[in-house]
């Protein structure tokens, strides 16, 4: 099993760690620990490199296959011995701009869910730029300006972000806890981690975030669709 260091701490721009194993179809290595996010729940994976002997090494993605976390590198690059010690670099650049996107998500959920008590019933970001999907009948231009005021008051508010892992059944003890229309959590999964916006948002999450509210920066709303009846596309940019 890999330690996932992106779920300890998002801010980590190197690491040091082991080959463990090769994945000589999809031409990429597994190692024991990793700060490379493979993607998930909308949220693309790291990019970066790896140094071996002095080389770097380009990370295409890291990439979930069946249980484990992937580095895939290019198929005329030989691969580093089961045994090695290499270190990663992330893209900090992209990992951040992803971590500020993603807070973002949460903040604007989180904001719709207060306001209005609509849930989520889809969304995808890259970076800076994300859009959700909620249970809302009607969407319009005045509804749309107000929920912008409301997003960007709360970066103003400078709220602290944390996150825990709690065990599942504790961890579904919480109301409200899955935010989604469909609760995607795999049923194998035994512990679950929290991701809090304080005093606005908690929610089941697996990807990386900044630790305040402030960092996101400012936020737009660029565009609204009608997606059905009831599902409304909200799409949201960040100032770089």
């Amino acid at each position: 099993m890999t330690e996932k260091i992106y779920h300890v701490d998002s801010y980590i721009k190197y690491f040091t760690a082991n080959v463990i194993e090769l994945d000589e179809e999809a031409h990429g290595i597994i190692l024991d620990r990793t700060a490379f996010y493979p993607g998930g729940g909308g949220q693309p994976a790291d990019k970066g490199y790896i140094e071996f002997k002095g080389t770097a090494i380009p990370i295409i993605r890291s990439k979930k296959i069946g249980d484990k976390i992937v580095h895939l590198i290019d198929k005329d690059i030989t691969l580093p011995p089961v045994g090695s010690t290499v270190k990663g670099h992330l893209d900090w650049e992209l990992r951040y701009k992803l971590m500020r996107t993603h807070s973002a998500m949460h903040i604007l959920c989180g904001v719709i869910f207060r306001d209005y008590g609509a849930t989520v019933t889809g969304g995808n970001m890259e970076p800076l730029k994300g859009r959700m999907d909620f249970e809302f009948e009607a969407m319009h231009k005045e509804l749309v300006e107000k929920i912008e005021n409301a997003i960007n008051q709360e970066v103003k508010n400078a709220r602290p972000i944390t996150w825990r892992t709690l065990p599942r059944e504790e961890a579904f003890k919480i109301p409200d806890l899955i935010r989604t229309k469909i609760n995607l959590l795999p049923k194998g999964i035994n512990k679950v981690r929290i991701v809090e916006i304080e005093g606005l948002d908690l929610q089941a999450d697996g990807g990386t975030h900044v630790k305040n509210t402030k960092e996101v920066g400012t936020m737009r709303i660029i565009d609204y669709k009608s997606k059905g009846k009831i599902n409304k596309r909200i799409y949201v940019q960040l100032s770089e």
